[in-house]
C-alpha cells in the first residue's frame, strides 16, 4: 500500500498536495484498489466554489459509482483532462498521472483538519 509522507487526505479516502495557495487531489491508494477499476472520472465542477466536505465529482468503477468529496474549500481551477482518455491511471498512478483536480484556496486553516500519514493509516488499518 502507497500512502506517500509529503500529502495530507481525509477519511474520506483523498489525498492532497498543498503547494502555496494551489492545491492537488486525487484518491488514495486504497481508495482506489477498494473500487476497482477506474472506467470514469466526472468533474462537473470546473470554475466552482466548493464547500469543504461537499461533493466535486464522482468516479466510476466497474461495479460502483462513489462520490469525490472536496478535502478543503477552494476554487477548482482545474481537472486532469488526461483521465478522460485513460481513467485508469487513478488505478495504476493514483498520486501521479491519476490525480483528479487542482484547486485554488484562501483559508488555510481548514488544511489542520486533514490527517496526516499515521492517522490515515489508522484509518484504513495498516
Amino acid at each position: 500500500m502507497n500512502i506517500p509522507e509529503n500529502l495530507k487526505y481525509t477519511k474520506d479516502h483523498e489525498w492532497i498536495k498543498i503547494e502555496g495557495d494551489i492545491a492537488t487531489v486525487g484518491i488514495t491508494d486504497f481508495a482506489q484498489n477498494e473500487l476497482g477499476d477506474i472506467v470514469y472520472v466526472d468533474v462537473d465542477t470546473l470554475d466552482e466554489v466548493v464547500e469543504q466536505h461537499e461533493v466535486f465529482g464522482s468516479v466510476e468503477a466497474v461495479k460502483t459509482v462513489s462520490d469525490l468529496l472536496m478535502p478543503i474549500k477552494g476554487e477548482i481551477i482545474e481537472f486532469n483532462e488526461g483521465l478522460e482518455d485513460t481513467p485508469e491511471n487513478v488505478n495504476s498512478d493514483p498520486y501521479g498521472e491519476g490525480w483528479m483536480i487542482k484547486i485554488k484556496f484562501s483559508d488555510n486553516t481548514q488544511i489542520n483538519s486533514l490527517l496526516d500519514v499515521a492517522a490515515y493509516k489508522k484509518i484504513i488499518g495498516a
